[in-house]
């Protein structure tokens, strides 16, 4: 398990944009389980829609990109301090299921694929209970800073 001060180490978001809240369970080089509990006080609530709050699509798969860099960051023992960054490359097959609303808790799963040359593949899945809400396959790159 990891905590939000664990979590701060291994990805450079922070607040407003730091989507992940905690990780559940980490194999290196295999795969990942994190949550990030939406909360209705996020800012993107204002405008997304008013009277009806709905947690916009791309910040669902940038919670999955972040889950993936964390456990690409972990699998190469390397940190954002250390001069390392993993940046969002690619999206491929994205497909939303369900709405995620206020008061929902997003279940972050990341499946290592492959990496070649510093890019890495990932299939990851975005739940709320046991309901698919988001699946896509991410490519992240592994650069220095």
């Amino acid at each position: 398990m990891m905590d939000i001060n664990e979590i701060k180490e291994y990805l450079p978001q922070r607040y407003p944009f730091l989507l992940v809240d905690r990780v559940l369970e980490l194999t290196l080089g295999e795969s990942i389980v994190a949550i990030k509990n939406v909360t209705g006080n996020e800012n993107h609530f204002n405008g997304h829609f008013p009277g009806l709050p709905i947690m916009p699509g791309v910040l669902i798969i940038e919670a999955m990109a972040q889950a993936a860099g964390i456990l690409g960051f972990k699998t190469l023992d390397k940190k954002p301090s250390e001069g390392s960054i993993y940046m969002f490359a690619g999206v491929d097959n994205a497909r939303f299921k369900r709405q995620v609303v206020p008061g929902d808790q997003l279940i972050l799963k990341a499946q290592y694929v492959s990496d070649k040359k510093g890019l890495w593949k990932f299939d990851c899945q975005a739940y709320v209970e046991d309901k698919l809400a988001c699946s896509a396959t991410i490519l992240c790159i592994d650069r220095q800073r």
